[in-house]
């Protein structure tokens, strides 16, 4: 009995392992790794999201991989892939104590070559962003207003309002003001020495951080280029943003998005997930799942 059952456990994990295939890329000579998860039923007419982590994150966390199995129990492959943050092989989370030299915009060659990756599997393609990688989905979207996607989801997206809330805190989160530290990445970028280091009481989550200029500013410049809703605003494809009732780490995404949802004719679709937090965990992802699989079939 115990030997039947080991090989049922055995035959059922071999079978989960056969839909989960690990990809690899060589982008901008660093070494970027990514996950292709199928479903069941698997065909080139099957739709794929490509999935794209938050902030110093990774493909395996459980907000990606738990959204990525409910997917394929919908029918729905998806490719999660880790940005290279200017490293090789980046695996995990960012470890802080590493130097920093990697920006926002990075992510767009990132996600045009993942895109290329996922087109050998299927004809039928999505954009995922969360957090802030739904920030760096909406500039790739932007920037390749062409792109044969059929569609995008945006997972509790960064803000905005979170971006200017950030910058505001800074001094009392790191004991030194903001100012003079970008007016120095600034400075040194200008003078055409944006790969110069500096030594900064704290960058994004990261305490006593060494960082490049152009890292500094790009994530600490104000700008459009950080409200999401303003680069959706200029995407003609059908998008779903999805915002989490419960969220503390963005909780303005409802109302960030619900002007430009409400217009006349927006291809823009806004849905509130009661139970969920910024991390669509558990029940959460399911329902998440089942949100973007009746998005997917409208949009198709």
């Amino acid at each position: 009995m115990r030997w039947s059952l080991a090989l049922v456990v055995s035959l059922v994990t071999s079978v989960a392992l056969a839909a989960e295939e690990p990809r690899e890329l060589v982008i901008g000579g660093r070494i970027a790794l990514g996950t292709l998860r199928l479903p069941a039923q698997s065909g080139p007419d099957v739709p794929l999201v490509l999935m794209t982590h938050g902030t110093l994150a990774h493909k395996d966390m459980e907000t990606i991989q738990g959204l990525s199995k409910a997917l394929a129990g919908r029918g729905i492959a998806s490719l999660a892939h880790n940005l290279v943050l200017g490293l090789d092989g980046r695996t995990g989370m960012y470890d802080c104590a590493k130097p920093h030299d990697y920006a926002p915009d990075d992510a767009i060659a990132e996600i045009a070559a993942w895109l290329s990756e996922a087109r050998k599997t299927s004809s039928h393609l999505f954009v995922l962003g969360h957090s802030r990688g739904a920030n760096q989905v909406a500039r790739y979207l932007v920037a390749n207003a062409n792109a044969a996607i059929e569609g995008a989801i945006l997972l509790a997206p960064a803000t905005a309002g979170i971006e200017t809330t950030l910058r505001a805190a800074y001094a009392e989160s790191y004991g030194q003001p903001l100012a003079p530290l970008l007016e120095k990445a600034e400075a040194a970028i200008a003078a055409g020495r944006g790969s110069e280091w500096m030594s900064v009481p704290g960058f994004i989550y990261c305490r006593d951080a060494k960082v490049t200029a152009r890292a500094f500013a790009a994530f600490y410049r104000a700008g459009r280029r950080q409200d999401t809703a303003a680069l959706i605003a200029e995407v003609s494809l059908p998008v779903q943003v999805l915002a989490a009732a419960q969220d503390k780490t963005v909780p303005d995404v409802a109302a960030s998005f619900a002007p430009l949802a409400a217009r006349a004719g927006s291809r823009v679709r806004l849905e509130t997930i009661d139970d969920a937090d910024h991390f669509f965990r558990d029940l959460a992802a399911e329902d998440a799942a089942d949100r973007i699989a009746g998005f997917i079939a409208a949009a198709r």
